[in-house]
Order: structure tokens, then sequence, then C-alpha cells
């Protein structure tokens, strides 16, 4: 689904703010990053980070490609093991032909 630009003037007059002062606090705010103190993922948090599918990145956990652990009936992925999983695959890939 597509972001859509905020009507910042709209929301700025709701709540009776000058929407300069809106701006201002939104820029000072920066951009959401999701939680970067998490150091064990959900299959769906780390498939996003990627920027892949979950059942993708479940393949990818079954055939041990990318780590994962269980906790309890919980299905975790390290931090850590989606930055290796993805250095990996750039030393390994090939960018210079054309699919």
């Amino acid at each position: 689904m597509p972001r859509t630009e905020l009507p910042l003037a709209q929301i700025a007059d709701l709540l009776d703010v000058p929407e300069a002062d809106l701006r201002n606090l939104l820029s000072e705010r920066g951009p959401a990053k999701g939680d970067t103190t998490l150091v064990a993922l959900t299959v769906a948090e780390a498939a996003r980070r990627i920027g892949i599918g979950r059942t993708k990145l479940y393949e990818y956990v079954t055939s041990g490609e990318i780590a994962s652990v269980k906790i309890g009936s919980l299905r975790r992925i390290p931090a850590e093991a989606v930055k290796d999983f993805l250095a990996q695959r750039l030393t390994t890939s090939d960018f210079g032909t054309a699919a």
C-alpha cells in the first residue's frame, strides 16, 4: 500500500497550531525506523528489514541460509543474522550480469 503525504495544513488547523511549527516538530523527530534495540526479530520483522515476504524468509530459515532460534513456541531471527545473511548474499551475488 503506497504511503500518501499527510495533509499537514489540515492537521495543524485541527490542532490549532501553526503549520510551520508542526512541520518543524516532524522534521526534528525524523523518520520512523522501528525498534533498533531488538536483538531478536519475528520472522515478519526480519522479512520486512530484508524486503522479502515471510514465506521466502521461512524458506531461508528451513534451508539454514539464515540463522534462527526457537524460544518456547516462538521462532526468532537474531538481528545479527539478518546482517550476516545480507553480507553473505552481497559477496556471492553477481551484479555484472543481467537476468
